[in-house]
């Protein structure tokens, strides 16, 4: 059976649950993959209130929905990032901004909220970010210590293991979306993340392979990598548009614009190779939803959510239980 194809509703949460659920079970989705943002999930109300916990699945449900997992990335991102500053002041509530460790005390609740509202709705997996204290020290001048690295996996490991002892008691897993700007953003960073929290099976990976692809990481590697740490997987796509004045770090230019570097894409309009993707999914075993996440400045969202949607569907094979060949030796 091929996989169920599901959309982050992220890039959709200015649009009700109930009309966007209505939308892309008629772009042809199997279910959702909720935001803790807009209207589509209230982590606080939904760690202590059940009722509407369960009320995220029904909406879904009277459309033909289903749903796999929840997401929670910009709270996460507050954790361990070490400004806070103005730019994330709208993740947070009013009360919290402009004081950085009021939204990291913030944050830190939150998360544990979100594992519990998980537990509630009826689901195991919480994609996300963690932040990260140290990825302004990216290039390492003025000069970087291994000291400060090790300071800031050691911070990220102090901060969310309490974040995921209350994963493991709801019984629920975090995924973190590897990611530039958070803890683990390639092979290397994600190897490392897993060492720093000791391998704790509450924490894995959300594979996204947009965002390995324009740092010019294989996403093929990083699935045989972490065949075991993969709780979920975004379908997205980017382009590498280097033209002899740009660079992968963006030149401080917005997406959409030509002159950037690298930009997202719809999925199968950049440069990811999605046919060997679905094969290392099937060698590893991962037989989860995969969840379109849509990011194209240049296209239409509901356009691209649609056409994206046949575009994984038509992708996707189960995997065989035999050589082809097989039939000869009988």
């Amino acid at each position: 059976m091929a996989r169920p194809v599901t959309l982050f509703t992220g890039q959709f949460a200015d649009i009700p649950l109930e009309t966007l659920a209505e939308k892309a079970a008629k772009w042809g989705y199997d279910g959702l993959e909720l935001a803790c943002w807009g209207d589509h999930v209230d982590v606080t109300r939904a760690a202590t209130d059940k009722a509407y916990a369960k009320t995220r699945k029904a909406i879904l449900a009277k459309h033909g929905l289903k749903l796999y997992a929840i997401s929670n990335h910009l709270a996460g991102q507050l954790v361990c990032d070490p400004n806070n500053d103005a730019r994330s002041d709208m993740f947070a509530p009013k009360s919290c901004h402009g004081n950085a460790e009021k939204k990291r005390k913030w944050a830190i609740a939150e998360m544990k909220n979100t594992a519990r509202a998980a537990q509630n709705i009826g689901v195991k997996v919480v994609n996300g970010f963690t932040g990260s204290s140290i990825w302004h020290m990216i290039y390492s001048f003025p000069p970087v210590s291994n000291a400060m690295i090790d300071a800031g996996f050691k911070q990220f490991a102090d901060l969310w293991n309490p974040i995921l002892d209350v994963f493991d008691a709801c019984g629920v897993k975090f995924a973190l979306e590897v990611h530039p700007t958070e803890i683990a953003f390639d092979i290397v960073t994600a190897r490392r993340a897993l060492q720093a929290v000791k391998r704790r099976k509450a924490f894995g990976f959300n594979f996204d392979p947009s965002h390995l692809h324009w740092q010019m990481v294989d996403p093929v590697c990083f699935l045989r990598t972490f065949a075991d740490r993969i709780y979920h997987v975004h379908m997205k796509d980017a382009a590498l548009t280097l033209n002899g004045e740009t660079g992968i770090l963006a030149s401080h230019v917005n997406f959409g614009q030509p002159s950037r570097g690298w930009d997202f894409r719809s999925p199968g309009r950049g440069g990811v190779n999605f046919e060997e993707i679905i094969r290392a999914l099937n060698d590893i075993g991962h037989s989860g939803p995969l969840s379109v996440e849509w990011e194209d400045a240049a296209m239409d969202r509901e356009f691209g959510a649609a056409e994206a949607c046949q575009f994984v569907k038509k992708l996707d094979f189960p995997k065989s239980g035999r050589v082809f060949d097989e039939a000869f030796s009988e």
